[in-house]
């Protein structure tokens, strides 16, 4: 597990620190559409990412989900990180987009390591900037981008954190993730087959051009 830990994680921290992860990290993979943290839950581990991707949700009391950012190797959750310091209950959703690989660092450590190494507090802070600036993002794009320029936002995000033109997603999942419905979803990726940018087949969708 070392050397995943210096490949994604060496350009942060120094050779110590690595040491301590691999040392008390628990290495976990965890399959597509696993549910890792769950609204409401005490979080007793914070996970650094080896590979894959993660999405990350805010859900409201009606069980509706809207789509915050995605994280990938070498990331970690800024709300993670505040629910792990405060001891407070976690307020988001995150599941696996992909087949994932994590290292768990448990609650112990966290503030442990804020003093003792200067690297991990610099990621830390730089996972919050990192993290407000994507929550930033999904608020003006509510805010100020019509649901065509938002799918399309979305589209573009999959494809990147995925590394594929082909989204194994179905147009329910879509609505969920962007807050909408079925229907509006459904409609708006009939328009941009018509267009040519994609291309809907029964079980994905193939994105041509976008």
């Amino acid at each position: 597990m070392i050397q995943e830990i210096k490949t994604n994680y060496g350009n942060f921290f120094e050779e110590e620190l690595l040491e301590e992860i691999n040392q008390i990290g628990t290495f976990k993979e965890i399959p597509e559409g696993f549910e890792l943290i769950k609204p409401g839950s005490y979080i007793k581990f914070m996970p650094l990412i080896i590979n894959g991707a993660i999405k990350v949700l805010r859900t409201d009391n009606e069980g509706d989900e809207l789509l915050l950012y995605f994280l990938e190797k070498g990331d970690t959750c800024a709300m993670t990180l505040s629910c792990c310091l405060g001891h407070h209950k976690s307020e988001i959703k995150a599941i696996a987009e992909t087949d994932t690989k994590l290292v768990m660092i448990p609650v112990s450590k966290m503030e442990e390591w804020t003093t003792k190494y200067k690297s991990w507090r610099n990621f830390v802070f730089d996972s919050y900037h990192k993290r407000l600036i994507e929550a930033i993002e999904t608020i003006d794009s509510i805010a100020f981008l019509n649901m065509d320029d938002r799918l399309l936002k979305y589209l573009r995000d999959k494809i990147k954190i995925n590394n594929t033109s082909v989204i194994h997603s179905t147009h329910q999942q879509i609505a969920y993730d962007l807050h909408t419905s079925r229907v509006v979803i459904s409609r708006l990726l009939k328009k941009l087959e018509k267009d040519d940018v994609l291309k809907l087949n029964r079980n994905n969708i193939e994105i041509l051009q976008i």
